[in-house]
């Protein structure tokens, strides 16, 4: 896959992504009773989850480039 392909996937992926998540949050709270009863809880399930994903991806990102400037690769 060339960077021109990757960079479309991830153009056209994210957004999927999101509303799919978006999709999930209401599944969850239509469907389980607890969640309607702890709002706040659940709420602060959903804003960490991606929050702690996607900062544990940028990081690892980050660590594998920073190894690859060291080995002067």
């Amino acid at each position: 896959m060339d960077k021109d392909t990757r960079f479309a996937v991830l153009v056209i992926g994210i957004p999927f992504l999101g509303l799919a998540y978006c999709g999930l949050i209401f599944a969850v709270m239509i469907y389980w009773v607890w969640a309607r009863q702890h709002p706040v809880t659940m709420a602060t399930f959903f804003v960490l989850a991606p929050s702690l994903i996607s900062g544990s991806i940028w990081l690892l990102a980050s660590y594998k480039a920073r190894q690859k400037e060291r080995l002067g690769l």
